[in-house]
């Protein structure tokens, strides 16, 4: 099994309110990916973070392999959630990709 593990920052130009709107879109349009892609165990998308933080967003997801975890990564439905819930608010990404 791989795991496939992301920090996010958000944008430092949106409001706390906007920042809550963004938070919350992209973990429903992440998780609702689940089921609809071959090879994709679980997705999880942590937006609550404790005031020591400095990411604003994790996703924690597991696939059957990595040859899955790389279809994944350019699956039509996958890089439609990614361009519009994700990539226009984030500044930062950090990845760890890891066999379990």
């Amino acid at each position: 099994m791989v795991k496939h593990v992301i920090l996010w920052q958000i944008k430092d130009e949106f409001s706390i309110e906007e920042k809550e709107k963004i938070k919350k879109e992209a973990k429903e349009s992440l998780e609702a990916l689940a089921g609809k892609i071959d090879g994709l165990l679980e997705i999880k998308l942590n937006i609550v973070g404790l005031e020591s933080s400095n990411a604003d967003m994790m996703l924690d997801s597991s696939f059957e392999s990595e040859a899955a975890l790389k279809g994944y990564a350019i699956h039509p439905k996958h890089v439609k959630v990614a361009d519009t819930f994700v990539r226009p608010f984030t500044k930062s990404r950090l990845c760890l990709d890891f066999e379990i």
